[in-house]
């Protein structure tokens, strides 16, 4: 369960960006997620609440309701996968916006649990219209969120937030950030996921715009994609082949969830097309 360095991670990615090889984030809900994305090559692992609803077989997007203390959850979760991961660096979601905690003393916590670094979720980002406005006004905004990034960055941990606009992307690069994951909306497909969302050609077009922004204040953001159409293999391979900026992916569901649902359907269905009986009858 080895903590690793930012310094180091870093290195590491940014060897892999000259080569050309994309840089493959995916989250963990349970233990077993986490081993078979180890076992399969995966670069970065990434913990937050969403994780234990999406593999309890509900909507990701419960993670952002108040089923659960977000941040306790995730130390919960932490005792499950950090022991089984033994080569890849593991990333904790915070709750940013969380009044009832002392921020500096939780990132010190997590970073001796062997949190290699943050991400911020559960994220008011997603959320938008007048119950966003609500929040915003009564403190509980996005800039508590980048706020929580930059003093993780203090703390030499690696910082890869979710951003949903341009300014959003300046600011996090202003605050330090590592790795800004330009976020389309809630993964698409399978039995629990969205079915609204953008098109991969806007998704590409915000990667770029974002990334450029962020650039602007800092030319060593590296920039991953995530969520909304972009579930599968071939929606990475798109992106990766038409944006200008994007250096790889962060998958959740669609890395855990979506392909456990279609293993799962298709082996019991094997089982069931079994026709052994039917031919000693």
């Amino acid at each position: 369960m080895p903590r690793f360095e930012r310094a180091s991670i870093l290195d590491r990615f940014r060897d892999m960006i000259r080569k050309g090889d994309p840089i493959i984030g995916g989250g963990a809900g349970t233990g077993i997620s986490a081993k078979c994305e180890e076992a399969g090559g995966i670069d970065l692992i990434i913990v937050y609440n969403s994780g234990r609803y999406r593999m309890a077989g509900r909507a990701s997007s419960a993670g952002l309701l108040a089923y659960g203390n977000a941040n306790d959850i995730v130390k919960e979760m932490a005792v499950e996968i950090l022991p089984v991961c033994k080569t890849t660096p593991v990333i904790a979601g915070v709750n940013g916006t969380d009044p009832f905690i002392i921020m500096p003393v939780f990132l010190k916590e997590l970073k001796e649990l062997g949190f290699s670094g943050v991400q911020n979720f559960p994220t008011v980002g997603i959320i938008d219209g007048t119950f966003r406005i609500s929040l915003e006004e009564t403190g509980i905004n996005f800039a508590s969120e980048i706020d929580m990034i930059r003093q993780a960055h203090e703390l030499d941990l690696l910082t890869t937030p979710y951003v949903f606009s341009a300014d959003e992307a300046v600011e996090m690069a202003k605050a330090g950030a590592d790795i800004i994951v330009p976020h389309m909306g809630v993964t698409t497909g399978g039995s629990i996921g969205a079915t609204t969302s953008k098109t991969l050609e806007e998704s590409v077009q915000l990667i770029d715009d974002w990334a450029e922004a962020a650039r602007r204040v800092r030319k060593d953001v590296i920039i991953i994609a995530h969520g909304g159409p972009i579930s599968s293999p071939e929606d990475v391979d798109f992106v990766l082949r038409n944006s200008e900026h994007c250096n790889g992916f962060y998958g959740a569901s669609s890395v855990e969830r979506l392909p456990v649902e279609t293993a799962i359907v298709n082996h019991i269905k094997t089982f069931k097309g079994l026709t052994s009986l039917k031919e000693k009858a």
